[in-house]
C-alpha cells in the first residue's frame, strides 16, 4: 500500500485549478482495498509502515494518512520510473518530508505576492492599452515567473555562472520583462511602432522590430547579467525563438554545453557542468507532439551532448490552440514522454504559488545534486484564446465559462495571506498601485517619443576575403605536423589494414606526390588547432566518417582503447572535440548551431551521414541558420558538410538538395560551396576558422564529396597548401590556352567537373581548343566579378553551357541561370546540360544512371549537342 501511495498518489492529487477532471482514482490508496481497517493499522508501529516516518507519527494509520497528504496534495509526484535507487530514495524522502512543513518566511510570502502582482498587472496593462495586438499572455500560469526566479537562485547559488533558457511565445514578454529585465518602455515601444494591421494577420516578421529584417516581439531573446554585491554572478540568456515550437530546445542545450567547456588546451575540452544551468519551457501540446522533444531529451546522458541536467517546465494550459488533450496526445499527462528518459516528474497546481515554489526548489536541488534532468508540469489554464484576438468560447465554451468566473492567482494568494494575517487589503492595493504607476510612467515616456524609422541596415554581398585572411601554411610546418599525426602512443596498435592506409600519408607532402581529401581535412584541422582555435565536430559517424576516410579516433584491435592523433599533436594549442552523434539530424544540428553561437571562437562542424538526410533538419536550416542573423543579429560560423553527388546509389543517397540552400541564400547570410579540389577544402576550412569571431563570420554549407574522396584528380600537390588561398572559381587546367579560339565555355560545380575532366582525357581531340571549363566552387555569394573577368579574356564565345548532374528543377540551374545572364555578353546563348525536371533526385537503377551521366557529359562537351537532351527513357 505504501508503494502504491507513492506510485499512484498522483491520480488523486489536487493539481487542476479549474477542477475540470472531477473524478479521482483513490482505490489503490485506501486501506480497505487491501482488507485493512483503521484499527488494523493502528496496531502497527509507524516505522513498520513507513521507514522515515516523522517523529510524532503515532502508528501505522497515522503514517498512511501523512503519506496520503504528501502524495495527493497540490503537488503530484512520479518517480517510480527512476531506476537508480539512490535518486529514487532521495526524491521520495524529499516529497515525504512535506514541503508545507517548510513554509516560506513572511517576507518570502510578501515578495511572492508582489511578484505575482507584477506579472498580472503587466498583462492587464498590455491588454487594455494595446487592444487586439498579439502578446500571447501568461495569464493562468502567472506563477511561471516566480518559479523561474527560484530555479535561477538555486542554480546560481550552486555555482552556475550561465543560465540558458528557451521558451515559446506564450508568456515570453512577461519573462523578458521580469526575469530578463527588459525595460517596460522597450516592450511598449515595440507595440507602439508596430501597426496593428501588420501584427494581427500573421506572426511573420514585420521588419520593424530588431535587426536587419527583424522579428516579432514575442520571438526575441535577451541577455541579462545579475549581480551578487559588486561582482557579476551570472549571465541569464533567453534564446531567440521562431514559432516552430520546441525547436529551440537543442539550440539552448548547445548554448549550455558551450558555456560548460574549457577549450584552452589540447585534447577533449574540460567539461564542468556546474558552470551553466539549462531551463527549457515547453507547451503541453508541443511536448508530446513535436518529435524534436524526444530527440533533444535523448541528449541527457550522451557524453558529447550532456549538460548536467536541464530543468524542464511544461507550461500547461490544457489546450493546443483549439485542440484539447484528448485529441493531442495518447497519454494521461503531457509529461509522460519524459518517463522513458528516467526524468523525475512533478505536477503542480499553478493556482498554489507556494506549492509551485516547493516544486521549483525540488527541481533545483535535484539538478544540483545529481546533475540530471528534472521536469515540472505546471498545470494552469489560458485566460484568453491562443492569441488575444481569438475567441476561445467558440471551441471550448464550458472551459471558458469557468475561466471567466475564476479569480486570478494573485487575487487568490492575496486572499490567503489576508486570512493568515500576513498582509491586509491596503498592502495588496499598494502593490497594485505601485506596479501600475511604473507601467504608466514607462508608457508615457514611449508615447512622447517620435516614431522611429524601421532599422533596415543593408547587407552588402561578401567580397573575397583572401586578401584579409592568410590560409596558406609553410610547407616545413605542414610536414612536421603530418609526421606528428602518424605517431601513436607507446604500445598502441592500429588496426593493420587502416595502419597501412595511414602510413601512405608519410610521403604525401613530398615533391611529385599529392594530398588527398581526407589528409587535406586532417591538416586543416591540425593547423587550425596550432593557430589556437578550438574545434568541435559531430555527426552520425563523424569519428570514422561515413565513407571511412577520416579515422580521427583510432581503435586498438586487442583492447578496444582509442586514440585521437589531434589530441596529442604537439603543435595544438586548443581543444579538439569529436563525437559520433545520435541518429538525429534536427536535434544535433540545432545543438551544434547553439554551441557555435555561444562559443564563436570555436570552429563547429556538423556532418550529415548523407546529404539526403539533412532535410530532416529543415526547420533548423530555415528558421535558425539561414535567417538567424537577419532576424536576430545572431552570428554563426557553423560548417555543414553534406555529402552530395550522383553516383548511382539511388534517390536516397544522391542529393543534399543544393537547390534549397541556394533558394535560402540572400543578404549575405551564408556561404554555399561545392568543391572539386582537396586544397580548396583546406583553405576554405582555415578561412572559416579565421573569420569565426569577426563581423565576416557566416555559416558554411558545403556539398561534400563521396566517391571523389579517393579520386586522385581531387588530390592536390603540397604547393597548393603552402601557397595561395581559397578561390571561388577555378579554371580547367590545359584548356583555354588560346582565348581567341574558344567558342564554348562550360560552367559547372562539384563532382561533375571531375567527370568532365576524365571524359576530356579519354577523348582528346582538336575541338578542345574551342572549349573552356570553369568550376564554380563558391555558389553563394555568387562570384560575379571573378566570372566576369574570366569571360572577358574570351572574346569569341558563342555559347555558354551550365552542366549539372541534378535534374533541371534541382541543383544550381535555377539559381545560376539568371545570374549568368547578367555576366555573359548580350545575345550569347546560355544552354543547360543535365537531367530533365524530375520529382525524384536520381534513378534507382545503376544502368540508367550511367547512361544519363554519359549523355550529360556528351551534351556539355560535344559541339553538335545543341538541344537539351531527354534522359531516363
Amino acid at each position: 500500500m505504501v508503494w502504491n501511495i507513492r506510485e499512484y498518489g498522483h491520480l488523486a492529487a489536487q493539481i487542476d485549478p479549474l477542477e475540470l477532471d472531477a473524478e479521482q482514482d483513490t482505490r489503490l490508496l485506501n486501506p480497505a482495498s487491501y482488507g485493512l481497517t483503521e484499527q488494523d493499522l493502528k496496531a502497527f508501529p509507524a516505522s513498520l509502515i513507513w521507514d522515515n516516518a516523522p517523529a510524532g507519527t503515532l502508528n501505522g494509520w497515522e503514517a498512511i494518512q501523512r503519506l496520503r497528504v504528501a502524495y495527493t496534495g497540490p503537488i503530484a509526484y512520479e518517480f517510480s520510473h527512476i531506476h537508480n535507487e539512490e535518486e529514487r530514495r532521495w526524491l521520495n524522502s524529499y516529497a515525504e518530508s512535506g514541503w508545507s512543513s517548510k513554509p516560506l518566511t513572511t517576507q518570502e510570502r510578501k515578495s511572492l505576492l508582489g511578484r505575482l502582482v507584477e506579472v498580472e498587472q503587466f498583462e492587464e496593462f498590455l491588454h487594455k492599452t494595446f487592444v487586439g495586438q498579439k502578446r500571447f499572455s501568461i495569464e493562468g500560469n502567472d506563477v511561471l515567473v516566480p518559479v523561474l526566479d527560484e530555479i535561477i537562485r538555486l542554480t546560481t547559488n550552486a555555482g552556475a555562472s550561465h543560465v540558458l533558457m528557451g521558451m515559446a511565445h506564450r508568456g515570453r514578454l512577461n519573462v523578458l520583462a521580469h526575469v530578463l529585465g527588459k525595460p517596460y518602455s522597450k516592450i511598449f515601444s515595440e507595440f507602439h511602432h508596430s501597426p496593428n494591421k501588420d501584427l494581427i494577420p500573421s506572426e511573420g516578421s514585420t521588419g520593424i522590430n530588431y535587426g536587419w529584417t527583424g522579428d516579432v516581439k514575442y520571438h526575441l531573446g535577451a541577455d541579462r547579467f545579475v549581480k551578487d554585491g559588486g561582482a557579476v554572478q551570472a549571465r541569464l540568456t533567453l534564446a531567440n525563438n521562431p514559432s516552430h515550437l520546441e525547436y529551440v530546445n537543442p539550440v539552448v542545450q548547445g548554448f549550455s554545453r558551450a558555456a560548460q567547456e574549457d577549450r584552452s588546451e589540447a585534447g577533449y575540452p574540460k567539461l564542468d557542468v556546474s558552470k551553466a544551468a539549462t531551463i527549457i519551457m515547453h507547451g503541453d501540446a508541443a511536448f508530446p507532439g513535436e518529435g524534436i522533444v524526444a530527440e533533444s531529451l535523448n541528449f541527457t546522458n550522451l557524453r558529447g551532448f550532456r549538460n548536467g541536467g536541464t530543468v524542464h517546465i511544461i507550461v500547461n494550459n490544457r489546450l493546443g490552440f483549439t485542440t484539447e488533450s484528448v485529441d493531442s496526445r495518447s497519454t494521461r499527462y503531457a509529461s509522460d514522454l519524459a518517463k522513458g528518459y528516467e526524468i523525475p516528474i512533478v505536477h503542480v497546481n499553478a493556482d498554489n504559488p507556494e506549492a509551485c515554489i516547493a516544486a521549483a526548489r525540488m527541481a533545483g536541488e535535484y539538478r544540483n545534486r545529481f546533475k540530471k534532468d528534472f521536469l515540472i508540469d505546471l498545470i494552469g489554464y489560458r485566460r484568453y484564446g491562443h492569441n488575444e484576438s481569438d475567441d476561445p468560447e467558440t471551441t471550448q465554451p464550458l472551459v471558458y465559462r469557468k475561466v471567466k468566473n475564476h479569480p486570478t492567482v494573485s487575487k487568490l494568494y492575496a486572499q490567503k495571506l489576508m486570512k493568515q494575517g500576513i498582509v491586509d487589503e491596503a498592502f495588496s492595493a499598494g502593490l497594485i498601485e505601485k506596479v501600475q504607476n511604473r507601467l504608466k510612467e514607462a508608457h508615457e515616456h514611449v508615447k512622447n517619443q517620435p516614431e522611429q524609422e524601421p532599422e533596415m541596415s543593408p547587407v552588402k554581398a561578401k567580397k573575397n576575403q583572401n586578401s584579409m585572411v592568410r590560409t596558406a601554411v609553410e610547407l616545413k610546418k605542414l610536414r612536421q605536423i603530418n609526421e606528428n599525426l602518424l605517431k601513436w602512443p607507446q604500445a598502441f596498435h592500429v588496426y593493420p589494414k587502416l595502419d597501412r592506409i595511414l602510413q601512405r600519408r608519410k610521403t604525401a607532402l613530398n615533391e611529385g606526390e599529392k594530398v588527398d581529401w581526407s589528409l587535406a581535412e586532417t591538416l586543416a584541422l591540425a593547423t587550425i588547432l596550432a593557430d589556437g582555435k578550438p574545434i568541435r565536430m559531430t555527426g552520425q559517424d563523424a569519428e570514422r566518417a561515413t565513407f571511412a576516410h577520416r579515422n580521427l579516433v583510432l581503435h586498438e584491435p586487442e583492447t578496444g582503447r582509442t586514440h585521437c592523433p589531434l589530441h596529442t599533436l604537439p603543435e595544438a594549442r586548443a581543444s579538439f572535440s569529436i563525437h559520433n552523434s545520435p541518429l538525429s539530424e534536427a536535434s544535433v544540428l540545432g545543438f551544434e548551431y547553439g554551441y557555435n553561437v555561444y562559443s564563436p571562437e570555436t570552429l563547429v562542424i556538423w556532418e550529415a551521414q548523407f546529404g539526403d538526410f539533412a532535410n530532416c533538419a529543415q526547420v533548423i536550416f530555415d528558421q535558425f541558420i539561414s535567417a538567424g542573423r537577419a532576424k536576430w543579429r545572431q552570428k554563426s560560423s557553423l560548417v555543414m558538410l553534406l555529402p552530395h553527388g550522383s553516383e548511382g546509389q539511388g534517390p536516397e543517397h544522391t542529393s543534399a538538395r543544393l537547390e534549397r540552400f541556394l533558394q535560402l541564400s540572400a543578404q549575405n547570410n551564408w556561404t554555399v560551396a561545392n568543391l572539386s579540389s582537396a586544397s580548396q577544402y583546406f583553405h576554405l576550412l582555415r578561412r572559416q576558422a579565421a573569420l569565426s569571431e569577426s563581423e565576416e563570420a557566416r555559416p558554411l554549407v558545403m556539398m561534400s564529396p563521396k566517391s571523389l574522396i579517393r579520386n586522385n584528380r581531387v588530390a592536390s600537390p603540397a604547393s597548393e597548401f603552402s601557397e595561395g588561398a581559397f578561390r571561388p572559381v577555378l579554371e580547367q587546367p590545359g584548356l583555354g590556352a588560346r582565348p581567341d579560339r574558344v567558342e564554348r565555355i562550360v560552367l559547372c560545380s562539384g563532382k561533375i567537373a571531375i567527370d568532365l575532366e576524365e571524359a576530356l582525357e579519354k577523348d582528346k581531340n582538336e575541338a578542345e581548343e574551342r572549349l573552356h571549363i570553369i568550376r564554380v566552387e563558391q555558389l553563394y555569394p555568387f562570384p560575379e566579378e571573378e566570372i566576369r573577368n574570366i569571360f572577358g579574356r574570351f572574346p569569341h564565345v558563342k555559347e555558354f553551357v551550365w552542366a549539372q548532374e541534378e535534374p533541371k528543377n534541382m541543383g544550381a540551374w535555377s539559381y545560376i541561370e539568371p545570374r549568368l545572364r547578367n555576366v555573359v555578353p548580350q545575345g550569347a546563348e546560355i544552354r543547360y546540360a543535365g537531367r530533365p525536371d524530375r520529382s525524384s533526385p536520381a534513378s534507382g537503377y545503376q544502368q540508367v544512371h550511367s547512361l544519363e551521366q554519359q549523355r550529360i557529359i556528351q551534351s556539355a562537351l560535344k559541339q553538335d549537342s545543341k538541344n537539351n537532351i531527354t534522359l531516363g527513357r
